[in-house]
């Protein structure tokens, strides 16, 4: 589908647009917990062995969502991923030196999603470009290959920035295998091309010859003006063909897909058809967990977390390897991303370990979270709130903070319909990360809850039918399609929390009984990770996380009435049509359409939380 010149030209324009043209000056808000930490303020449980080098070894980030100043806040397991942007260069430069006086190679490559997380990408003033001031900071970090990911696709303006803005500076080297924008061509066409490059070629220090793809899963929640090719189509193309054709050393693919249930095998096997000895490199994303497979003996897949949270290391033995069909000796690890992990790693002090170059990064990182003015305090959270480390509902769940305490609070305000009783839906997936004591900003609020949904309302419900809604919501039988059928459409475009929470689910099935021991061994919290790989991947010993599973859907405390009183039956815009099928499945007096629907307030979902912080937390 093409849109008008017009509209296109309008959204090229408006991607094109700089956020730096728009930055305005701070207030004077108190900004100390966003100010760079020279060592982290608690203590850090160090890696545990040293890394495994090979004669090829690898460096891997995916899913940075923007978190590139790290986690700032004190409750674990957030200090295991302290570190930030600049610490991490600082790291890569060291490990760069390492593997020169090793004489051996090393790579930096990176799976996508840049975009939508934290304040650095997502806090621009208006007129800017989501990430686009975040992004010039990864411009700066040798990278030797990057994909895009479905983040970089959901809003036009996004996609040409990087377009536009980004890809230009990794020299070739930024792949979208199967991703095309449609832009203006030099006749005032349009015409659709690849984001970035459908491959490259290129030859390591050590004079190794690569060949690497950057492939997006099926994905189908992308923009208008942006195109997903299935990647069972794309391993059929002409320039697949041709980019495979001559043998490298070794392929290096990279991708935004999760290397276990997903269609790496595809790529694998188009490959494997041609080259039946090649050594393959995989390293996948968007799923946001520690993973690793081996699709033969002679290739290795790893995903790397997300949230920078983990860096992921991958050493493979390739000179053993060459001329012979055995199995490559490989090693995999998953890094806590922080600065005792990155000491350990590249024996430096807290002395020796900047370097010019990271702090640079560093503060770069701090100028823009201060003209983002993203320490704006809204107030001092008492305690953590999180999504699934407590149960719900209760005291410390983020969920029942959100919709019992800070929605009804954040709705009431200069609301006339304040005085008639109300039940208030929205979906679990309306939060997006844990908020944990100590202040609360406005990163902080950009993070946790960023979607910018109305809450819309029925008025003269009746409780008894209003109360029903929610379990019927919850409910897989009043689902007109199985749930896995759903879920498959979630997934294709580009939802992620089922996968994530059920490794979470898994962790801490796994870690039972054991936590007790784990305890008395003194072990933070953090990833406990079991993989298909031979040995243990991560880096450091930690107690595995609790974890409580969520509804899809939450709704708020009930108010004390009779079975006939009417109130108001509020909900999220996002839910509309669900809702409506519900409430008409529970009764039959009306039929409730669109038309019965007003909206309840001009708050967002998204300013709730600042405004509750603004009245209790202060």
């Amino acid at each position: 589908m093409i849109l008008p010149a017009a509209v296109l030209l309008g959204l090229a324009l408006r991607g094109a647009a700089c956020a730096g043209d728009h930055l305005h000056a701070r207030g004077a808000h108190a900004h100390e917990h966003l100010n760079k930490r020279e060592y982290p303020q608690v203590p850090i449980t160090p890696p545990y062995r040293p890394l495994v080098w090979g004669d090829f070894n690898v460096i891997h980030t995916t899913d940075t969502h923007g978190w590139l100043l790290g986690h700032q806040k004190l409750s674990f397991p957030e200090p295991d991923y302290s570190g930030d942007l600049g610490e991490f260069a600082s790291f890569v430069a060291h490990m760069k030196e390492i593997a020169i006086e090793k004489d051996v190679d090393l790579l930096l490559v990176d799976s996508g999603d840049l975009h939508d997380g934290t304040g650095l990408s997502d806090g621009y003033p208006p007129g800017g470009v989501d990430a686009h001031e975040s992004n010039k900071f990864l411009e700066r970090l040798p990278y030797d290959a990057m994909a895009i990911g479905n983040h970089e696709l959901y809003i036009y303006a996004n996609t040409y920035d990087m377009y536009t803005n980004f890809v230009p500076h990794l020299g070739g080297r930024y792949l979208s295998s199967n991703v095309n924008i449609t832009i203006f061509n030099s006749d005032g066409e349009p015409e659709s091309v690849p984001v970035g490059n459908r491959y490259t070629k290129f030859t390591t220090r050590k004079g190794r010859r690569i060949t690497s793809l950057g492939v997006l899963f099926d994905f189908t929640g992308n923009d208008v003006n942006t195109t997903v090719q299935t990647v069972a189509n794309m391993v059929k193309e002409q320039w697949f063909a041709e980019a495979i054709a001559e043998e490298p050393d070794v392929f290096v693919l990279v991708g935004h897909m999760p290397v276990s249930y997903d269609n790496w095998p595809t790529v694998f096997d188009a490959i494997r058809a041609v080259h039946p000895w090649t050594p393959i490199l995989v390293f996948g994303g968007h799923s946001h967990i520690r993973d690793c497979q081996q699709y033969d003996g002679r290739s290795m897949a790893l995903e790397s977390g997300r949230y920078m949270e983990t860096i992921g290391w991958m050493s493979a033995d390739l000179g053993a390897a060459k001329g012979n069909a055995n199995n490559i000796s490989f090693t995999r690890r998953y890094l806590d991303q922080n600065r005792v992990t990155y000491e350990y790693h590249t024996k430096m002090s807290n002395q020796t370990f900047d370097t010019a170059y990271g702090r640079s990064i560093s503060d770069g990182l701090q100028e823009l979270a201060s003209s983002f003015d993203l320490s704006y305090l809204y107030g001092t959270a008492p305690q953590d709130y999180t999504i699934n480390q407590n149960p719900y509902p209760s005291n410390g769940s983020l969920l029942s903070l959100f919709i019992a305490d800070a929605i009804p609070y954040a709705l009431s305000i200069n609301n006339t319909r304040d005085s008639i009783p109300s039940i208030f839906i929205t979906n679990s997936g309306s939060q997006r990360f844990n908020i944990l004591k100590g202040p609360f900003t406005k990163n902080d609020q950009l993070t946790a809850s960023p979607f910018t949904d109305s809450f819309l309302y029925i008025s003269n419900i009746s409780f008894s039918i209003a109360d029903q809604v929610l379990p019927a919501l919850n409910n897989p039988a009043n689902q007109k399609r199985k749930r896995d059928e759903i879920e498959k459409e979630l997934w294709s475009l580009g939802v992620v929390d089922t996968r994530y929470r059920a490794w979470l689910e898994e962790m801490d099935r796994r870690a039972g009984m054991g936590r007790r021991e784990a305890m008395a061994g003194n072990l933070t919290l953090g990833y406990v990770t079991t993989d298909s790989c031979p040995g243990t991947g991560d880096d450091t010993l930690h107690m595995a996380l609790p974890y409580y599973s969520i509804p899809t859907f939450i709704g708020s405390n009930p108010p004390n009435v009779t079975a006939n009183t009417p109130i108001d039956l509020v909900f999220v815009n996002f839910i509309e049509a669900q809702l409506l099928g519900v409430l008409n499945g529970l009764q039959n007096a009306k039929n409730y359409t669109t038309a019965d629907v007003s909206l309840y307030s001009p708050t967002l979902a998204n300013a709730a939380l600042g405004l509750y912080a603004q009245a209790e937390w202060n």
